[in-house]
This record gives C-alpha cells, sequence and structure tokens, in this order.
C-alpha cells in the first residue's frame, strides 16, 4: 500500500474539511491538498519522466508547500529525501549525491544557496522552488491516481545527524511508517477530528512523520506565519484555531511553558504536546505538568525506528499519587504497541532488572538498514534487533531510563558515570538553565566529568564552588565535575539537541563557542 492512499482516503472522506492553514487562514480543504499532491504526482511521472522508487529530496523550510511536496512525492509512487533546512549547502549537496536524488523540492530561501552549491559540484539536479513559473506549472498539470507500492517498497530515506561522520541514509518503507501511524493511534494519542497539529518543528523530522496520523483523522495541519517555533505565536494560535497538538524537542517545551507561565495565558488551547529528540529532564517536566496541566506525551525512537521504541502517555504523567511517579516521569516509558524492548549487555544477553546496558529494539517499524551502506546496516542489524547506541535500564513493570549514548559514557576510575545523571543534578539548583557533562581525558584517572553551564539571567555571581556544594547534596562525590565551564550558550543542532562533539572540540581548542 502507498502511503499516499492515507491523503486520498481522507480527500474522498472529508473532502470539504479544512486541511492546511496558515496560521488562523485556510489554503486548502482535504479535496484542495489532495488535487494539488495529484497534480504534482502527474507533473513528476509524466512531464519529468521520474520512475517509481526514485528518489526526491525536500529541502524546504517550513511552508504550506512543504505537505503538498511530501504528499506528491509519496503519491507518485517515489521515495521522500527530507533535506534538514538548516544544514550548510554542501552538506545538503552530499545528501543529494548519495541518495541519487532526480529532483530537490526547495523553498525561495534556500534555493539560491542550495543552486549555487550544486553548480560548484557540476550537478546538473532541477529544484522545484515553489513560486517560481516552473512550480506553478507542476501543480497544475494533469493529475494521476495513487500510483501502487508494496508494503516493503522504500518510502521515506531519512539521513542520520553525522556527528560522528558522514551522515547515513536510513531506509523505510511504507510498511514501517504505517506502523508508527499505528502505533500513535494505540499508544500516544487517539486524536479527534478537531484536533489541529501545528508544525513549529521542523517538517524534515518528527513533525512531519506525525502529520500522517493527523491525516488519517482529517484534521487541520496548521503552517506558523513565522515558519517556526515561536512561543507567543503558539499560544495565540492556541487561542484562535483551538485544540492545538505539536511534536517538540524537550528544549521547546521548556520555553513554552516558560512563556505560558510568565504571560498567565490560558493552556487551555493546547490539546497534546508530545516530546521526544532528546533528553527531557525531570524537573523540567514536573514544572511543565504544572503549569499546564496533562497535556503532554513523551515519545522515544530513532530515525532507525522513528517515533516508535517507548512512549510515556498522559495518564502515566499525570498520575501523581503513585509511589513510582518520580521515577517513571524521568523515563521514557514503555515498549509501543508493534516492538519488543530489551537491554543487553555487550553479547546480548537480556541483563537483570534496574541494571544498565543498551537498549535494541525490533518490530514492525525498525528500518531495514541503511542506504548502501552494508556494513553499517550489519553493525546495527543483528539477529532481527536495531541496536540503538542508547544506554539504558527496564525495571520490572517495563519503564525504561534512558542513561546516554554508550559513546558518551563517562569511565572516571574505573566507575561508569552517566552524563545524564549529572545533568539532573545541575539542574536542581535554581541559579542554573542549562547543563550539558562531557568526558575529558585524564592521565590519573582516564577521564574526568567537564560540566558546561549556562546560567539564568542574573545569576553570575553562581560559580563552581556553589555547583560543586549543590552535586555532593545528590550524586555520589566520584560523579560531580572536576571542572566547570560558563558558557553563554550550548551547541544545538537544528532540533535542539546539544551537540557534544562540538563541546568535545572546544575542549581540545579547536574550536569556540
Amino acid at each position: 500500500m502507498n502511503l499516499a492512499q492515507i491523503l486520498a482516503r481522507s480527500a474522498r472522506i472529508f473532502p470539504e474539511r479544512p486541511a492546511l492553514l496558515v496560521g488562523s487562514r485556510c489554503m486548502h480543504t482535504y479535496a484542495g491538498l489532495a488535487a494539488r499532491s495529484a497534480r504534482l504526482a502527474g507533473y513528476l511521472r509524466h512531464n519529468l519522466g521520474l520512475e517509481a522508487g526514485e528518489r526526491v529530496a525536500i529541502c524546504m523550510s517550513n511552508c504550506p508547500e512543504y505537505l503538498e511536496c511530501l504528499y506528491g512525492v509519496l503519491w507518485a509512487g517515489l521515495v521522500v529525501v527530507p533535506v534538514t533546512a538548516k544544514l550548510h549547502p554542501r552538506e545538503a549537496c552530499y545528501i543529494l549525491g548519495n541518495a541519487e536524488a532526480r529532483l530537490a523540492c526547495v523553498s525561495a530561501d534556500l534555493a539560491g544557496g542550495l543552486a549555487g552549491a550544486l553548480a560548484e559540484t557540476g550537478s546538473g539536479l532541477p529544484l522545484l522552488v515553489p513560486g517560481d513559473g516552473h512550480y506553478t506549472r507542476a501543480v497544475s498539470a494533469l493529475a494521476i491516481p495513487v500510483q501502487e507500492r508494496a508494503p516493503d517498497d522504500l518510502a521515506w530515506l531519512f539521513y542520520t545527524s553525522g556527528t560522528t561522520g558522514q551522515p547515513k541514509g536510513v531506509m523505510l518503507s511504507h510498511r514501517n511508517l504505517l506502523a508508527m501511524t499505528s502505533c500513535f493511534f494505540m499508544d500516544v494519542d487517539p486524536v479527534a477530528k478537531e484536533d489541529a497539529v501545528v508544525y513549529a518543528a521542523p517538517l524534515s523530522h518528527g513533525a512531519g512523520l506525525y502529520s500522517f496520523p493527523y491525516v488519517l483523522r482529517g484534521c487541520r495541519h496548521v503552517i506558523p506565519e513565522s515558519g517556526g517555533f515561536e512561543p507567543d505565536e503558539l499560544i495565540g494560535l492556541s487561542q484562535s484555531v483551538g485544540r492545538l497538538a505539536m511534536f517538540a524537542a524537550p528544549t521547546m517545551v521548556r520555553r513554552l511553558v516558560e512563556r505560558v507561565k510568565r504571560s498567565g495565558a490560558a493552556p487551555s488551547g493546547f490539546q497534546t504536546i508530545i516530546y521526544g529528540g532528546g533528553p527531557m529532564y525531570a524537573e523540567d517536566i514536573q514544572e511543565a505538568l504544572e503549569v499546564m496541566g496533562a497535556r503532554f506525551v513523551q515519545i522515544y525512537g530513532q530515525g532507525e525506528s522513528p517515533m516508535s521504541i517507548t512512549v510515556l502517555s498522559r495518564t502515566v504523567l499525570a498520575e501523581r499519587a503513585d509511589p513510582a511517579w518520580a521515577a517513571r516521569v524521568a523515563s521514557v516509558g514503555v515498549a509501543q504497541a508493534l516492538v519488543e524492548v530489551r537491554i543487553v549487555d555487550a553479547a546480548g544477553r537480556i541483563v537483570a532488572n534496574d541494571e544498565v546496558g543498551e537498549v535494541v529494539v525490533r518490530g514492525e517499524p525498525v528500518m531495514s538498514g541503511y542506504w548502501r551502506n552494508p556494513a553499517a546496516s550489519a553493525a546495527a542489524l543483528r539477529d532481527g534487533w536495531l541496536w540503538t547506541g542508547d544506554m539504558g535500564a527496564m525495571d520490572s513493570h517495563g519503564f525504561v531510563t534512558l542513561k546516554d549514548r554508550s559513546k558518551d559514557l563517562i569511565i572516571s576510575g574505573g566507575s561508569n558515570i552517566y552524563p545524564r545523571e549529572v545533568e539532573e543534578a545541575l539542574l536542581t539548583h535554581p541559579a542554573v538553565r542549562e547543563s550539558a557533562v562531557i568526558g575529558r581525558k585524564d592521565a590519573d584517572w582516564g577521564e574526568v566529568v567537564v560540566a558546561f553551564v549556562v546560567l539564568e539571567e542574573g545569576a553570575e555571581g553562581i560559580g563552581p564552588v556553589d555547583l560543586d556544594r549543590h552535586c555532593l547534596t545528590r550524586i555520589a562525590r566520584f560523579k560531580r565535575p572536576k571542572d566547570y565551564r560558563f558558557v553563554a550558550s550550548l551547541p544545538k543542532n537544528n532540533y535542539g539537541k546539544v551537540l557534544k562533539t562540538s563541546l568535545r572540540q572546544m575542549l581540545d581548542g579547536s574550536s569556540a563557542i
């Protein structure tokens, strides 16, 4: 089944229902969105001569045409290659070349830079830019039916962040993404037709993947006027559009909660806030629940098992009377319905409850492998299990608590230290806004703990002695930082994840924040 059938289905059932909004202004009904996607699909297949299974990149800032292109490419039986809008054009060119893309759909703000980078490489890759005559012809072409695809045919070629080398293309099939969508309804949120999903996070990542369940339910899809994450704008949309749902990185959740708290705005217009893509610290989610109520759901996934490893439900987050609540709030929840999750040692043996090992997962949403990279595929997929590279522990009820990426583990004096627990301790200090912990090589200890700290405004008088004293009341002495670096901000990727590679380079003297 071609995943684009979900849009065709909703267009038949709910033709006049509002589908695509910019701010609170409706641009397309479901019938209109489906018609434009079908015409774009016809242009790709018949006018450009693209064949089933060929790759089309989407390198766009969040804009209404993103969804047209996403569903148009799928409708044509082609493969979507989502490219992060904040990449350097040369980085984007690497992805386009590696994927052997036949076309790139590019928003106008990115077209010049990408065209220049492609010219440097001698590539003649055509660009389709919303707003120009080429795009106008494309969405006015002869429409075609949804093209047949087999369940295991490639649908989505997602490139990893590449923080440890060149990015790898994660191969996700129509079956994988339909399984992910099924998990959403079973585990994350049932979704009502009155809901409106707002795309404040990049559509090239989880926000775009989560368009599928909302299309199936015939919901409204809202592109903010700003095209991105602006807390005041989202608060306004929650009031004017109502029943707002969104996917957000933890850093975005924190900023939104702070703004709601300071403004005194009613949170009632927010229906569901799904967070993931990085660590959500216990202090932050507890405050979010206090300020905005039981509107939150956490998911844990990877590009290799998109959005679909574990879930921490709205119900569990709301159960403050449960004696295990504090521990569960700090977890990433339990396995989603269509996957199995284990914690294993280096040999693949299941470890005891509450012992730390690597998180592995298998099930319907898990990728088939990396694009034209058999060695990486073999390393990640073993005996049917995806080895995530994340370290965690599982309790007797199946709740998984992540520690860190295996590569971020600090071994000091023969003892394992997980940066996240040190970061959690630092964040309980009222003067600490953000923290990130890494290891530094040491002749005596092997590694020592280094903490990068962003202080709250007006807390400049806080120093290492204060934070050291604070840590000693919360974590073992050997885990406390041996060095504190106070910085104005932490380096992050476009999705809000702290780039620890950049912090290590700073320690090496090869870069500065």
